[in-house]
């Protein structure tokens, strides 16, 4: 999908992902469901900054608000962990295009697994 890591530190991930015509739907605009899984796959990375070796993490809920439309230039995925309890962790992520226009909003809710 060409997700390229721009910064990860603690409970922090930023990604970028060019806008390219073949991700575009009917409407000559990104596809929502590639907006949602580049969210998706920063928030884990996020969350996988504050995991001890022995936790992974999986996907139990996602909810995604679309904010606005792009048809060409960069996304950017900025997400931060909101919480980390026993069993669940929490995170958010903003996407925007290369103007800081918003495009989608997306809250996460992982599932913390115990390696054995």
């Amino acid at each position: 999908m060409g997700i390229t890591l721009v910064d990860l530190k603690d409970g922090y991930a930023r990604f970028s992902m060019p806008v390219r015509p073949e991700f575009l739907q009917g409407a000559q605009t990104m596809q929502g469901g590639l907006i949602v899984a580049m969210a998706d796959e920063t928030i884990a990375h996020a969350m996988m900054t504050q995991l001890s070796p022995e936790e992974g993490l999986t996907t139990v809920e996602l909810k995604s608000n679309f904010l606005a439309g792009v048809s060409e230039g960069e996304l950017i995925a900025t997400a931060t962990v909101f919480k980390k309890g026993q069993s669940l962790v929490i995170g958010d992520c903003l996407v925007t295009d290369n103007n800081g226009k918003n495009v989608c909003r997306v809250s996460a809710t992982f599932l913390l697994l115990k390696k054995k």
